[in-house]
This record gives C-alpha cells, structure tokens and sequence, in this order.
C-alpha cells in the first residue's frame, strides 16, 4: 500500500552515478578523474551533491563481472553497499540505491547486507534487484553459463519472498531493552523463516532487526516481459529506458495495469526513466559539447560493444551500413532483452547506420540522450511526466561532477519554481521520499505512515 499523497503530484529524480559519467568518452575529458571509480570522497561529493538538490536518492549499477575491455574505459567499481556505507555517514536525508543480483548471492547475505545499510544511514536503502545477464558472470560462479531468463526470474521471486520474510523475522518492537528486568528483546516476537522452496531453504531468524522504514525500498530495472511481471509484483520503483514518448506512454500504462492486476495500489510504484541531460547555457553550445564528446568515442571498442549486445560478430556490423537485416528474434536472446530490442528498434526506426547508432548509445547505452538549456531539459521532462509516461526520472549526467552539479543548480530550481518538484524534505527515509508507507511486518498486519 502507499501513504496517502497531500497536494499536487510531484517529480522523483533519482541521480545515477557512474564513476566519471555515463557518456562513454567521458573519463578522456582533461578534467575527468581517470580514477574515480575506486575513489570514495568522489562518490561522496556527488551524494553531496544530489542531496543538495534534494533529489530521493542516488543509485549505483552493479555486475559480478569485469565488463569490456579495460584498454579502452574504466571498468572497475567498488562493491556497491561498501560504498552506500561510506556515502551515508556524510549525508543525511538522500537515499542510496545499490545493484545486487539474486541470480549470484544467497537470500540471508543479501538481506542482511541491505538491513545493515538501512539501520546505518537511518532508514535510506535501496535494492535495485537485476538477474544479471551474459555468461562471464556465470563462469565467475562455477557455472557453464547463464540460467535462462524465465528460470533468472523464477529464482528472484522466490528470493524476494525469503528476503522479506527475514526483514519480517524481528516484529516491530521486539527489542525492549529493559535494564531493570535483564530483558534485551522478547524473543517471542523474533520469528525464524522456515522457508523451504525449489531454490533455497532458510532456516533462522535475520541478526539484524527492522529499520525505521520497515525493510529497504525494493527497485527493479527489466523491462522483459518477465521483468515487468516481477516489477508488478515485488517493485516499489522501476527504472526503465525508452526512446520515445508514445513508448514511455505504453510501458507505463502496461505496467501501472500489472500493478493493479497484482492487488496492489499503482501509486505505490515509481517508474523513472532514464534521461542524460547534456546542458548548456545556449542549444548551440549543448549539441556542440554534445559532438565533441561522440567524437571521443573509439569506434572499434564501441562496435565491439554493440556486436555482444547484439550477438553477432563484430565484422558483420559496417561502421557506415545499416545494422544487418538478420538479427536474432528477442526470443533467442537470453540476457538484457529489452534493451536489445530498444536498440535495434532505434536503428531501425531512425534509418541509422553503425557509426550513427554507436553515437547515439554513448551517452547512455539506449537511455534517451536531451541536449538542450536547463529551460529546455526541464520542458522535457514535466512534458513526458505530465503526459502519463513516467513519475520521475533516473537522472544520468553525461560527464561527472560538472554533469550533476549543472542539473542542481540550473535545472532543480526551474522544476521547484514550476512546482513539480520539492524545495525541501519533507521526510528522512527513502521510503518517505518516494511517499510510501512503511510495509506492514507479516507477523503482526500493523500499517504505519513512512
């Protein structure tokens, strides 16, 4: 269920941090830190930052995999809740979004990696639940190869069901500490798990008990068919990429149906697509930083990118020829489906070549890319959130710091002078944030505000 909402709708902006930026070029910039990936008061100035905007959270991608070839980008991240930890102790109100795969962790350390961010940063924490995709990841995990995608997803669910029961195994209150009586918790009110399904058997209680929001705010990111019928049933925000409005329209639509259709409330699921804001003071001046970053781009590493999305071999796609005329179906792909089909779509509808569609992913790997004045990024987005194709958006600056602190300062006032989005908090926890109540711990049905 979601907590009641007072006075108008409004925006939830979420800022996506990628170690120098999400344009792909971007660390060969002569500002950008070649090592920010590993460098925590980096990410920690930019939580500064988003908080300073008073943006709902910050979120970091994860994959147990080294992905492309480090010759050519950096490639390394740190462990994502290692990192939310360190971010929480210099920020107060943000919330803080990790990627964690169910396909390559086990329910108990998991759930009990995100119960101990959210007690440490009071109540801020985020799951973004991904399957993971591709088979190097699998090759790290003693398997041949991926599971295939329905079988990814069978297992997230069940995760899901495990991980809540352990966020639920301390009742509300369980802990008294009366010093008087020798009490520290009724031990009556702390319940095992006993779960027993296909995946995983999970005997015990959680050692950590629930936070101030209940359990961490649960994020999914598929668009599949398969991800958007988890969405429906486990998400409290998705983040999605689409091209266009009317596509936006659609998934939205489908997906708030899910969600209905599922016997839950659609408010209480936020669906942001991502949007890299290019920004300058004039449109001139954007495109043009725009170009000179697309010309950054090593065309050989990034046509090397695109074939393993694509499954093909790296010869057959021409820089200066269209994509070949047979690809495989989304039927035979068995990772990252949607954003498969979103690129292909791309070129093809848009008549792009190689060279052309290797530009135009970039910036943000499929996310819609908008270069413009702070007036016009913000034009864009209330026209695509007031249109019914999104509630927020997962903001991806194209080059970091500068991207971000661009957006906070130039583009948040314009949407809180609109009076789309908050001038202050009005709440401490990502939950409160998002307007979502705290979830009512199974064991004793008690729904509290956020």
């Amino acid at each position: 269920m979601s907590a009641p909402e007072s006075g108008p709708r409004q925006l939830h902006l979420n800022a996506f941090l990628m170690s120098t930026g999400h344009h792909e070029a971007s660390w060969r910039l002569p500002e950008s830190n070649s090592f920010a990936s590993t460098d925590v008061k980096h990410f920690q100035r930019l939580a500064q930052v988003a908080e300073r905007g008073k943006l709902d959270s910050i979120f970091f991608a994860d994959s147990p995999v080294l992905h492309g070839n480090v010759a050519q980008r950096p490639y390394t991240s740190l462990e994502p809740t290692v990192l939310l930890a360190a971010i929480a102790a210099v920020t107060e109100r943000i919330g803080l979004i990790a990627t964690a795969s169910t396909t390559y962790n086990e329910p108990y350390n998991l759930a009990r990696r995100f119960a101990s961010v959210d007690h440490i940063s009071g109540g801020r924490a985020g799951w973004n639940v991904v399957t993971t995709a591709g088979d190097a990841a699998a090759r790290n995990f003693s398997l041949a190869g991926q599971p295939v995608h329905s079988q990814r997803y069978e297992r997230a669910a069940e995760f899901l069901d495990v991980a809540q029961k352990l966020w639920d195994s301390w009742e509300d209150g369980a802990v008294v500490a009366d010093k008087g009586a020798g009490v520290w918790a009724d031990s009556s009110r702390v319940h095992a798990a006993n779960h027993e399904g296909k995946h995983f058997r999970v005997e015990g209680a959680l050692d950590v008990p629930r936070s101030v929001q209940g359990r961490p705010v649960i994020v999914q990111a598929g668009s599949s068919e398969d991800g958007k019928e988890f969405a429906s049933r486990y998400a409290e925000a998705v983040f999605t990429a689409h091209q266009t409005l009317s596509v936006a329209q659609d998934f939205y639509a489908d997906l708030k149906g899910r969600t209905k259709a599922a016997g839950r409330d659609p408010v209480s699921l936020k669906i942001l697509p991502g949007i890299v804001p290019v920004i300058a003071a004039s449109e001139a001046e954007a495109l043009k930083l725009e170009r000179e970053l697309d010309e950054l781009i090593q065309p050989e590493h990034a046509r090397r990118q695109l074939a393993n999305v694509l499954r093909v071999a790296p010869e057959s796609l021409k820089l200066d020829a269209r994509l070949p005329a047979d690809l495989p179906s989304e039927d035979e792909i068995e990772g990252a489906k949607s954003r498969y089909t979103l690129i292909v779509n791309l070129a093809r509808r848009e008549h792009l070549t190689v060279r052309q569609l290797i530009g135009r992913l970039g910036g943000g790997r499929g996310h819609r890319t908008f270069a413009g004045t702070p007036e016009q990024v913000a034009d864009a987005i209330q026209d695509w959130f007031q249109s019914g194709a999104a509630d927020g958006f997962n903001i991806m600056p194209p080059v970091l710091p500068s991207g971000l602190e661009i957006f906070v300062d130039q583009v948040v006032p314009i949407l809180q002078d609109r009076g789309l989005f908050r001038s202050e908090y009005t709440g401490r926890t990502l939950r409160g944030h998002y307007g979502l109540a705290i979830p009512a711990n199974s064991h004793n049905r008690v729904l509290q505000p956020a």
